[in-house]
């Protein structure tokens, strides 16, 4: 999608260069929603904006990503490789992937330390597999960049009500960066945004901004970011997990009955999902991940023990 009109009445602003703003995730966490209200923002500040969007397996965890280019005049919707001013990434895996899109000598970087680990990254199939999830510090990787912040907007938004809302506060963490009114920014996202929670994620976009206020003035994070440990041989353990069936909402099409490693899940005589042997289920939740009914619940009943 690109988006080039200016924002009827408004004044064109002349700007020295085109802002770059880069925004990754995984599908899900509300990547477009974030660059659409940068862009309508920028709009509503009288610049030129394009913005353009790859959704991927945006429904099933895969990648998502979203160009957003604003300045006096923006002729491509693309942000060349390295030239990014901004790179904000929902999920740190992610942001790792792109940071050679961010400009080296001049580029932010704003990233959730959260971890989305997709089922097929797992190194074999038992119980307390071994994950292939990259195991960098935020504190290796800032200390190479000009600037950046790495927080758990995740924990800060279950901490608010709701750890879907933790897009919110990185668009918090984002206004802090931007030099645009912050009136601005809270009427764009109580526009965009459901209207049952705009308080919600309100609240969520003033933590945003918080949390930058209290890392600049102590000069570190107030939050310090989840030490990432080392891959470690997982021991065996007693692990168990508990599918939760929304029958109500499976409507029958055996995605799961096909996709599932351990081969533990049919369709019964009503053509709705059955777990036949919940010993042989590992907890993968390639079946959630899957399932277009969203009926699909997987959780674990004990806590996993790992040790070197």
């Amino acid at each position: 999608m690109s988006i080039e009109k200016n924002e009827p009445g408004s004044e064109l602003k002349a700007v020295d260069d085109v802002k770059n703003v880069l925004i990754v995730g995984v599908g899900g966490q509300g990547v477009i929603m974030v660059s659409k209200v940068l862009a309508r923002i920028c709009q509503l500040q009288g610049f030129s904006v394009k913005q353009s969007e790859v959704h991927g397996m945006a429904k099933r965890g895969g990648t998502v990503f979203s160009h957003v280019r604003f300045g006096s005049r923006v002729w491509s919707p693309t942000i060349p490789k390295g030239k990014s001013d901004i790179l904000v990434a929902l999920e740190w895996a992610e942001g790792l992937r792109w940071l050679n899109h961010l400009n080296k000598k001049t580029g932010t970087l704003i990233a959730d330390t959260q971890h989305i680990i997709p089922p097929f990254a797992h190194l074999d199939r038992k119980r307390g597999a071994q994950s292939g999830y990259s195991t960098q510090l935020p504190s290796e990787i800032l200390e190479n960049l000009y600037d950046g912040y790495a927080l758990d907007a995740t924990a800060i938004a279950t901490e608010i009500g709701n750890y879907r809302i933790s897009n919110t506060v990185l668009l918090g963490t984002l206004s802090a960066i931007l030099d645009f009114p912050v009136e601005v920014w809270r009427k764009v996202i109580s526009e965009m945004v459901p209207s049952k929670t705009v308080d919600l994620n309100l609240e969520a976009f003033e933590a945003g901004r918080h949390w930058v206020e209290q890392s600049r003035k102590a000069g570190e994070a107030p939050k310090q970011a989840p030490v990432l440990v080392p891959h470690v041989t997982p021991q065996p353990v007693d692990e168990e997990f508990e599918l939760i069936l929304t029958l109500e909402w499976c409507k029958g099409c055996d995605i799961c009955v096909k996709v599932c490693p351990e081969r533990c899940l049919i369709l019964n005589a009503e053509q709705k999902v059955e777990l036949t042997d919940p010993d042989a289920c590992t907890g993968c939740r390639i079946c959630e991940w899957l399932c277009p009914d969203f009926a699909i619940d997987v959780k674990k009943t004990t806590q996993a023990a790992v040790s070197a």
